[in-house]
């Protein structure tokens, strides 16, 4: 197992989360931290090359751990791939999928997410409440979670970087188009956008529009198509990019 990646879920322990942070977001963070706005959280970046005093606090833990024989690295490992595998956005996808083919199953997931989500065997194990909101031609929702960072990892796996920042929690809030549009999404006036605050007792899951032309597709060729990203609000379910990343994947079997 990489150990770049088993150091990254181990750092999520106090700070979950890896993913690019969009240029504008970024470029935010770094007028935070110089304002000194950025103390209740820490931001691992992909560019970062020393990593952050928390980061370094829970390596030192960990090898404390291991030469103690208290924690086994293949333990880690095996957590790592069950958040990667089982409780990642994989999870979540095939409930859109179903809610997308499944009318009936969608009405019951609008009405009482918790016992539908349960109905295909996931679910919140931290004991929250879920909520789905819907995605329309007329409406667009996006979740944000204003005071930390609380997330449906149940359903969604580990929540990325970007979710966590000052920038992403305050400005989503008062300016939510131009931070959607600082992630490729640039929605009409006409279209409402509601911004949905999650809680410790209360998360939400944005159940996104189906893309045209998926018609003939399958339940599993569905939530292929369905993104972490579009569950959270910042981006559309797009056939285009499930085919770049089909592309992606063909290459780096070649090699």
């Amino acid at each position: 197992m990489d150990p770049t990646r088993r150091g990254f879920l181990k750092t999520a322990v106090t700070a979950a989360g890896a993913a690019a942070v969009p240029p504008g977001l970024a470029q935010a963070n770094a007028n935070a931290e110089t304002r000194g706005h950025m103390h209740d959280h820490e931001h691992d970046h992909a560019h970062q090359v020393v990593p952050s005093d928390p980061a370094l606090r829970v390596k030192s833990l960990e090898s404390l751990l291991v030469e103690k024989g208290i924690v086994q690295p293949a333990a880690l490992d095996a957590l790592i791939q069950i958040y990667e595998e089982k409780i990642g956005p994989r999870d979540g996808a095939r409930v859109v999928a179903r809610a997308w083919v499944d009318p009936a199953y969608k009405k019951r997931l609008l009405e009482d997410a918790d016992k539908a989500i349960a109905e295909l065997g996931y679910g919140g194990e931290q004991g929250e409440h879920m909520v789905v909101v819907e995605n329309t031609p007329t409406v667009h929702n996006v979740i944000v979670c204003t005071l930390c960072s609380c997330y449906p990892w149940a359903v969604l796996g580990l929540p990325p970087t970007w979710y966590k920042s000052a920038p992403y929690r305050s400005r989503v809030v008062f300016d939510p188009r131009g931070v959607l549009k600082e992630f490729g999404l640039e929605l009409p006036e006409e279209v409402e956008v509601r911004v949905w605050d999650s809680t410790a007792e209360l998360r939400y899951l944005v159940l996104p529009e189906r893309p045209r032309g998926t018609d003939k597709l399958k339940e599993e060729e569905l939530a292929a198509l369905v993104t972490r990203d579009s569950m959270i609000g910042v981006e559309k379910v797009s056939t285009a990019k499930r085919a770049d990343r089909q592309k992606e994947e063909a290459e780096e079997e070649k090699e």
